[in-house]
């Protein structure tokens, strides 16, 4: 039975008040070569409920699933073993039905969640302060470049040739409407990042340098000389961290001279829920914490000396007058935050060093199986769990014949840059603590396979 809540005079009164003749008028501004004449092409005007179910299944089972097959992707997307305590905790009703509290001090439980969870993120980043999250580490990339913005009264920033191309489109985006100038610096295809190209492009206009850390191809730039540079400049190192799990094995960004550490918290409790949602890290130096967008839950006492906990700083829209305001991203991923946290506490300082150690002896582990591979090569000099390969052909070919011989062999950075010739034959590769030695084996022969006679 379809479902029409309105009549045809309901209809027409509201087409009547909106000042049109018909609701096609309304679409008037979408181009007509973007419009669908009449119905979807080989959609029937109806069928059951069971017909549906059936048909949904078969197309989803032409999906390979992460458990599936070895598993070898990356790029900003990453799979860890999460514990079941994680998805119990989270699903308990006074978390799950918990909303964002509109009278802070009444949702003591989840304000010292929040509290916790900052705590942790300042931790791991390196920062002095970290928000109660944001919706996720692209869109809280442009928060930390507005903010360097406003702190520094100015409104160019340099985009590293090593952040992921996700992160720069999203800054691109909204920059097209707040007037601020990107100078987006090219990828290269090189050993090691090429710092000296990115200090050269700080002037004493620019308000921020943002760099991944590790970067997209797996590499680990200087972020001390980076950040050395800009500050006598006086600009804003931004550290873009998309896999958190590295900085089990890293230095934090923060203690190596960033003003402002984004992170994507996905990797550590979130899991890959087929793209999201996902989770945004965010900390700072404290003498920006008035700048920071999103808000910061504070621990206090009461009248009665007991301990308690607040909404400290609150800087969104939702909150304050729109002019004010420091974010109009009102999405903070809450259960998100909730099952990082857990995750976390589960892991602990020792537990998250152990996970990366793991991830980045698989890494080793796989990047020497494919190293004796006729005609394949790793760039990186320096990586943790995530490095480039490069192959004797296109490797947005080798990916999809790996899939037919059931391997998810890695990310093709020809996906991420389709525009880029010489990074076409660049094949992104990811392991973590799951990656087993057969997974391993599984992908040297499956590459072996497809590459035989190609380097010759």
């Amino acid at each position: 039975m379809r479902y029409l809540p309105l009549t045809p005079a309901e209809r027409a009164d509201m087409l009547g008040v909106s000042g049109v003749a018909s609701v096609d008028a309304l679409f008037e501004d979408v181009p007509a070569a973007a419009r669908l004449p009449g119905t979807v092409p080989g959609l029937p005007m109806h069928a059951s409920e069971m017909a549906v179910e059936r048909h949904m299944a078969a197309l989803a089972a032409k999906n390979v699933a992460a458990g599936a097959a070895p598993f070898f992707l990356g790029a900003g997307a990453y799979r860890h073993h999460i514990p079941a305590s994680v998805d119990h905790l989270i699903q308990r009703g006074e978390f799950l039905t918990a909303y964002t509290p509109y009278q802070p001090e009444i949702a003591q439980g989840t304000l010292q969640v929040l509290f916790e969870f900052q705590t942790q993120v300042a931790r791991l980043l390196g920062t002095d302060v970290a928000n109660a999250s944001m919706y996720d580490g692209s869109t809280a990339c442009w928060e930390a470049i507005a903010m360097a913005g406003r702190v520094t009264r100015r409104n160019k920033a340099v985009l590293s040739g090593g952040l992921h191309p996700h992160y720069t489109a999203t800054a691109s985006t909204m920059a097209r409407f707040t007037g601020d100038a990107l100078n987006v610096l090219a990828p290269e295809l090189s050993a090691t990042p090429d710092d000296a190209t990115v200090i050269a492009a700080i002037d004493g206009e620019t308000s921020c340098v943002v760099v991944q850390y590790p970067d997209v191809l797996g590499r680990i730039p200087d972020l001390a000389a980076i950040a050395e540079a800009a500050q006598v400049k006086g600009a804003l190192l931004i550290a873009i961290v998309t896999e958190p799990v590295a900085l089990g094995l890293i230095e934090a960004p923060g203690n190596l001279g960033a003003d402002i550490v984004v992170g994507e918290g996905q990797s550590i409790g979130v899991g890959l829920q087929f793209g999201g949602p996902y989770l945004g890290l965010f900390g700072c130096k404290e003498k920006f914490v008035r700048q920071m967008p999103g808000r910061l839950c504070g621990q206090t006492v009461d009248a009665e000396g007991r301990r308690g906990f607040v909404l400290t700083l609150s800087t969104r829209e939702q909150h304050i007058r729109r002019e004010k305001a420091t974010s109009n991203i009102c999405t903070n991923a809450g259960l998100c935050a909730l099952a990082f946290s857990i995750h976390m506490t589960l892991l602990g300082g020792e537990g998250l060093a152990k996970l990366a150690r793991l991830s980045h002896q698989a890494a080793r582990r796989t990047a020497d199986a494919l190293c004796v591979i006729p005609g394949v090569s790793v760039l990186n000099k320096a990586y943790v769990n995530e490095f480039t390969v490069l192959l004797p052909r296109s490797a947005r070919d080798v990916v999809r014949d790996l899939a037919d011989r059931g391997v998810l062999g890695g990310v093709s950075l020809a996906r991420l840059y389709p525009g880029e010739v010489a990074l076409q034959n660049a094949l992104l590769v990811c392991t973590s603590e799951m990656t087993t030695d057969q997974d391993i084996t599984a992908l040297s022969s499956a590459l072996s396979e497809v590459l035989e006679g190609v380097a010759a």
